[in-house]
């Protein structure tokens, strides 16, 4: 127990020593001498110690009063800021706007674009109607226009088809479009770029249209064609459709486009009055009511944007 009590002394006296050597003395540590070699520290907003603290007066950068304006730099450099108006620089317009994204490739705002198309109906299996369109759209903002477009079909009927129908007595209501025109309006939801074929930077935006208009039809004599002769008549139509634009420049694009044309259109009656003098009988030809037809077209063409050029109003 005794060999215990020891041990613990000479335990803490062994600890005590150091701490009592690290111990200050009163009144506070006093500071090691600078050594010869040891870098001095440099307050650079004070002049120094072996400068006046003021220029010459033929070295002063220009300034009011010949105060020294420029600060910091031109003590570093003087020879910068003696051709320098800091009251002129200080009087400048400042835009604290940043801008963070680029700028627009094709700014469409307040220009003309010019839609000349090629077109095909997809939806019709017994009869196809090819054609072209022009379109023209005015942009109120860069994402919003109005406009119109046209179009003239072509109608090929499969003679295949013709005969088979009639072999088989089995008539299928055909339609043949002649010209169709509406008022548009188009919105652009989204816009970018993608690279292509190697170094090739190509910008796009996708946009969605919708209209209202006319579409002049008539039906195809199928079941009686030997009587029955029909004539066109204009029928009120709404568009709805989107697409895609690829710009090649600044003022041309290729645009490609699926567009609905929704209308109800009057088909041939399936039935053949009694007689002959029935049988030519116009009013017999059609058949009761009306049919919700879906014109489904895809357009392929080229856009021109007038004016070709235009100028930013603000920086990038």
């Amino acid at each position: 127990m005794r060999k215990a009590r020891v041990g613990l002394l000479v335990a803490a006296a062994l600890v005590a020593v150091p701490l009592s050597a690290a111990a200050q003395p009163k009144g506070g540590a006093k500071p090691a001498p600078a050594k010869a070699d040891q870098p001095k520290e440099v307050n650079l907003d004070e002049p120094a110690a072996d400068q006046p603290a003021t220029p010459p007066e033929g070295d002063q950068p220009p300034g009011e009063g010949g105060e020294n304006v420029g600060g910091g730099i031109c003590d570093i450099t003087p020879e910068v800021c003696q051709n320098q108006d800091f009251d002129k620089l200080a009087k400048r317009p400042l835009n604290p706007e940043m801008y963070a994204v680029q700028q627009i490739y094709a700014l469409r705002y307040h220009r003309f674009e010019v839609n000349l198309y090629g077109l095909q109906t997809l939806n019709d299996q017994f009869v196809g109607h090819p054609g072209g369109g022009l379109g023209i759209n005015w942009y109120i903002s860069n994402v919003l226009a109005v406009g119109v477009n046209g179009n003239v079909y072509g109608n090929a009927v499969s003679g295949f088809n013709f005969q088979t129908s009639r072999s088989a007595r089995v008539g299928l209501p055909i339609t043949e479009y002649q010209w169709n025109a509406n008022v548009n309006f188009s919105y652009v939801p989204a816009y970018g770029k993608f690279a292509g074929f190697g170094d090739f930077i190509f910008h796009y935006d996708f946009y969605v249209v919708g209209g209202v208009g006319a579409i002049s039809t008539r039906p195809i004599a199928v079941v009686d064609p030997d009587n029955r002769v029909f004539e066109f008549e204009p029928k009120v139509d709404f568009r709805i459709g989107g697409g895609i634009r690829i710009f090649l420049n600044r003022w041309l694009s290729a645009v490609l486009e699926v567009s609905d044309y929704i209308f109800f259109d009057k088909l041939e009656n399936p039935e053949i009055a009694l007689g002959t003098k029935e049988a030519q009988n116009k009013d017999t030809w059609l058949a009761e009511g009306t049919s919700f037809t879906n014109n489904v077209q895809a357009q392929a063409g080229l856009s021109f944007f007038l004016p070709p050029t235009w100028e930013y109003r603000l920086p990038k």
